[in-house]
């Protein structure tokens, strides 16, 4: 970053001077995101190939597109509705790729792949994610890393091991709008001491996947693959063996964000949740659960909610404290911040443009304000308002991709990602057994 503490410190309290240190800040003060990394392009293209391009594999590969300097080479997945979907999406960006049905044979063939990126379901992370790490390929992942704890261990000592990349998929984490929260909240004190965090995704019901009827597997192949039907094939989500249900698929991106935020591991989980609308599926349609963080000497409650039958209120995450509250979201329509009537006002906030939302006044989050002592826009927050008009995978698969031309620090390295699961699964347990959870410090290490 362009900007050091001491100048963000010396900085005058005008708005100008608040929006400077919010929007270049955070660099400074944390480890810097992919849009503070200047990097040139490689001589080379990376090489790249991709397990499991189903919904979301396409759409990270259709973000791969747009970044220069990467170049699919090769495509695999077991159903060959997936390959030529993929290939054909390919093939149309001047980027014919080799299909195949195996990873291990993918791995064998493609002796100068640089990386993999492995968006198949859950339960076959672990196995997808170490066969390319031990192979010498570096490795974006989706997430969550993996359906229980012990494939995730593996994961994250597989990537220490081979001294490979490993990015898991909380792509928030490479989003400006998050660093520009981050900074306001941790170095700016908007908030003053955070006492609670709300978060919630809300989501309309969720129908049968379906499948073309001239595009079934057969039973045979299905059961080799571990799937009893292509019912289990296509909504694995619904089912134990292959996921780890609602909190892992929704819910640990918004507990991520709270570790994140907070800087703390959560020490206990209580939840509440069931399957209360879906009968066929095995995995909660709803999860309720209320985190406790040790924050600065006092407890700091996290409520967090997964509903599968509703969309009201969509998904956002909410940090409240005695100066203030804010609201950010991956939707960029979602970000605010509240001061409390009460707080000690700034400067700044006198100049600030607000508007009425929720009953109140609010200040809109905005990112690339920085402003030079002429009144016009900084070249760093010209390149901060352009990140952040990016879709929110393709920052994420840039700060993967810059990481391995180089050396930046990754947004979300198998250690970060670590922590998130389990977070999240014991939010699970704790729903099984109708008791909380606490955690000990030495469980979220491997």
């Amino acid at each position: 970053m362009s900007h050091t503490n001491d100048q963000i410190a010396g900085a005058d309290c005008s708005r100008r001077g608040f929006m400077q240190a919010a929007a270049a800040g955070a660099g400074a003060l944390l480890t810097a995101p992919v849009w503070a990394q200047d990097t040139k392009p490689p001589a080379d293209d990376l090489h790249i190939a991709m397990i499991g391009p189903g919904s979301q594999g396409r759409n990270l590969l259709t973000k791969c597109l747009k970044i220069p300097g990467v170049r699919f080479v090769a495509i695999c997945d077991v159903w060959p509705y997936h390959q030529r979907y993929a290939a054909n999406i390919l093939k149309k960006y001047d980027q014919p790729v080799t299909v195949y049905s195996d990873h291990r044979e993918m791995l064998a063939q493609e002796k100068d792949l640089d990386a993999v990126i492995v968006a198949t379901p859950d339960w076959v992370h672990a196995e997808h994610t170490v066969a390319c790490l031990k192979a010498g390929k570096h490795v974006y992942c989706e997430k969550e890393m993996a359906h229980n704890l012990d494939a995730c261990k593996q994961m994250v000592v597989t990537a220490r091991e081979t001294g490979k990349l490993l990015q898991i998929g909380h792509q928030r984490r490479s989003n400006p709008r998050y660093w520009h929260a981050l900074k306001m909240i941790r170095k700016d004190k908007v908030l003053g001491q955070i006492t609670h965090a709300y978060a919630q995704w809300n989501r309309a019901k969720r129908y049968d996947l379906g499948w073309p009827k001239d595009e079934v597997i057969e039973t045979g192949t299905l059961e080799k693959l571990g799937y009893s039907s292509m019912d289990q094939f296509r909504n694995w989500r619904w089912y134990h063996k292959f996921s780890g249900g609602p909190m892992a698929d929704l819910g640990s991106h918004q507990i991520d964000v709270f570790n994140w935020i907070l800087d703390a591991k959560p020490k206990s989980v209580l939840a509440s949740g069931g399957r209360d609308y879906y009968k066929d599926r095995e995995w909660y349609d709803n999860v309720m659960a209320i985190y406790e963080y040790p924050v600065d000497g006092s407890t700091v409650r996290g409520f967090y909610q997964v509903l599968n039958t509703t969309s009201h209120g969509g998904y956002y995450e909410t940090f409240m404290g005695d100066q203030g509250s804010m609201v950010i979201s991956e939707d960029p329509r979602k970000g605010f911040v509240f001061r409390e009537l009460d707080a000690k006002r700034r400067d700044w906030e006198d100049e600030a443009k607000t508007i009425e939302t929720m009953g109140r006044d609010a200040i809109e989050l905005k990112i690339g304000e920085t402003l030079a002592p002429d009144g016009s826009r900084t070249p760093e927050a010209e390149k901060m308002l352009a990140e952040s008009q990016k879709p929110v995978h393709q920052l994420h698969l840039e700060n993967f991709f810059n990481a391995i031309r180089n050396g930046t620090p990754l947004s979300c390295p198998p250690e970060v990602a670590y922590e998130t699961a389990v977070s999240v699964f014991a939010a699970n347990e704790a729903v099984a057994q109708r008791l909380p959870a606490d955690f000990k410090p030495e469980d979220f290490t491997v």
